[in-house]
C-alpha cells in the first residue's frame, strides 16, 4: 500500500508542478504590441483593442485579433482601415503577405501588402505604388474612430464609419 501511496503522491506532485509552470509561461507571453518592438516596429502600428495573436516562430506567420473593424486618420489626409483579423509574415523590419489592412489612397480603398521599416520611416506598400509615413505617428496605439458616439470618458472625435465597439460607450 506504501508503494501505491508513493506514486499517487509523486504523480500528484508532478501534475502540480506541470499545471504551475504551465501557468507562470502562460503569464510571461508577450503583447501583440511586445512582438511588434521585438521586430523593430512601434507598437503603435496596431491600434488600442487587440484581443490576441498567433505567431508561428519559426516561419514568421502570424494573426492579430482585433475585437473589431477599426479605421482611423493617419497624417490628416489618408486612412488606415484594419479588419477585426490581421494575416501575415513578420521579420526584422518586415511586414509581408498582409491581409486584412487597407489605406485611403486618394479616393480609393487599396489593400496593403508590406510595411517595411526604412530608418524612421514605415513604408506601406500596396502593391506598384506606396505611401512612406514617420514613426512618429505610430507611437502611440491609436483608438479607432466613433462616429456620434462618444468613446469612454473622451471628448467626440472626428467623424467617421463606426468600425469598432469600444467597451464602454456613452451615446452622445
Amino acid at each position: 500500500m506504501g508503494s501505491f501511496l508513493q506514486k499517487f503522491l509523486f504523480f500528484s506532485l508532478l501534475t502540480f508542478q506541470s499545471f504551475v509552470w504551465e501557468t507562470i509561461s502562460f503569464q510571461d507571453d508577450p503583447t501583440a504590441y511586445e512582438i511588434l518592438r521585438d521586430f523593430n516596429f512601434p507598437s503603435g502600428l496596431l491600434p488600442a483593442g487587440v484581443t490576441g495573436y498567433d505567431l508561428d516562430p519559426l516561419s514568421g506567420k502570424f494573426s492579430v485579433f482585433l475585437n473589431g473593424t477599426c479605421t482611423f486618420t493617419l497624417e490628416g489626409a489618408y486612412k488606415l482601415r484594419y479588419k477585426n483579423t490581421i494575416d501575415g509574415y513578420i521579420s526584422k523590419g518586415r511586414l509581408a503577405r498582409l491581409e486584412g489592412i487597407s489605406l485611403k489612397f486618394l479616393f480609393f480603398w487599396v489593400n496593403v501588402a508590406q510595411v517595411v521599416r526604412k530608418g524612421d520611416e514605415l513604408e506601406f506598400s500596396v502593391g506598384i505604388a506606396g505611401a512612406g509615413f514617420s514613426m512618429d505617428n505610430f507611437e502611440d496605439s491609436p483608438q479607432c474612430e466613433c462616429r456620434f458616439l462618444k468613446c469612454g470618458n473622451q471628448k467626440l472625435r472626428k467623424i467617421g464609419e463606426i468600425t469598432s465597439v469600444p467597451s464602454q460607450l456613452d451615446i452622445v
